[in-house]
């Protein structure tokens, strides 16, 4: 009985989450097939999911229209670059909230989250007045900078919560074994929390990509990423529905390529330290 209890209990789990799978994968599987209708199978009612005439042409306009890989490297280059540099400062931050803490640093830490549920619409105007003064609008750089800051305190959250999990003794070994702050960090922390910078990494590269509010306010044409190259397909005169999940197809899909092959990482970094 206990068995055909576990067996049942495990078949009824297995089911409910591929139907919580199914249900947040669908809006993508109808962006993808959407993308290879023409414009009047993508707005015939009722749908069609899967019987319809299949077509390249929506691939072959975007790209004829817009310079994809443009897009795809300034999106590349803002994503990996505001996730390094974040972390060049998240690690010693990380590492001295964990292992030299003072009757502040909870407080530091809730700070620094709280800044995650201002609305990004009300610090607009005064970066964009920034920006506009020290030459930084539509520029790689600026946005570099300004994907950096909106997420480093979910860097620097994750990393301490990894870094708690890493016995101090073994630094203080590394001390007295004459190791400096800069080895101690560098050759002994480092390599041990490499799964939780990994899984950091990834995490953040995939939220920079996906950031579309400040790349649609400080950039028009040199900087933009693929979010703006979505926004390009929506016009005043209406939606062209097959072309904009086209585009949207092309911007998601190096994300998910990346996100399925770094999947077992990710599971690995967010879990770590949770099993000793």
């Amino acid at each position: 009985m206990a068995r055909a209890s576990s067996t049942s209990r495990k078949l009824t789990v297995t089911v409910f989450a591929w139907l919580v799978g199914l249900t947040l994968f669908f809006p993508v599987l109808w962006t993808v097939l959407t993308s290879f209708k023409t414009e009047a199978e993508a707005i015939a009612d009722p749908p069609s999911l899967l019987f319809f005439n299949w077509t390249l042409e929506n691939y072959v306009v975007v790209q004829e229209r817009s310079n994809y890989f443009r897009y795809f490297w300034n999106s590349v280059l803002i994503s990996v670059g505001s996730t390094v540099i974040g972390l060049i400062i998240a690690v010693p931050a990380a590492w001295a909230m964990a292992f030299v803490p003072s009757p502040r640093t909870r407080g530091i830490l809730m700070w620094m989250l709280s800044t995650k549920m201002l609305p990004p619409v009300g610090v607009l105007i005064p970066i964009y007045l920034i920006f506009r003064d020290m030459n930084l609008l539509d520029t790689r750089t600026g946005l570099i900078i300004v994907m950096m800051l909106i997420n480093l305190p979910i860097i620097v959250w994750m990393l301490y919560t990894y870094f708690k999990e890493i016995p101090g003794e073994i630094l203080e070994a590394a001390r007295m074994d004459g190791a400096q702050l800069r080895n101690e960090i560098i050759h002994v922390l480092t390599p041990m929390a490499i799964p939780g910078i990994a899984s950091t990494m990834l995490l953040n590269v995939i939220l920079a990509w996906n950031e579309a509010f400040w790349t649609l306010n400080l950039t028009a044409a040199k900087a933009a990423p693929l979010t703006a190259f979505i926004a390009s397909y929506s016009s005043p005169e209406g939606l062209f529905y097959a072309k904009l999940s086209a585009a949207s197809t092309m911007a998601i899909a190096p994300i998910l390529i990346l996100g399925w092959f770094s999947q077992k990482q990710l599971v690995r970094g967010l879990t770590f330290g949770a099993v000793k």
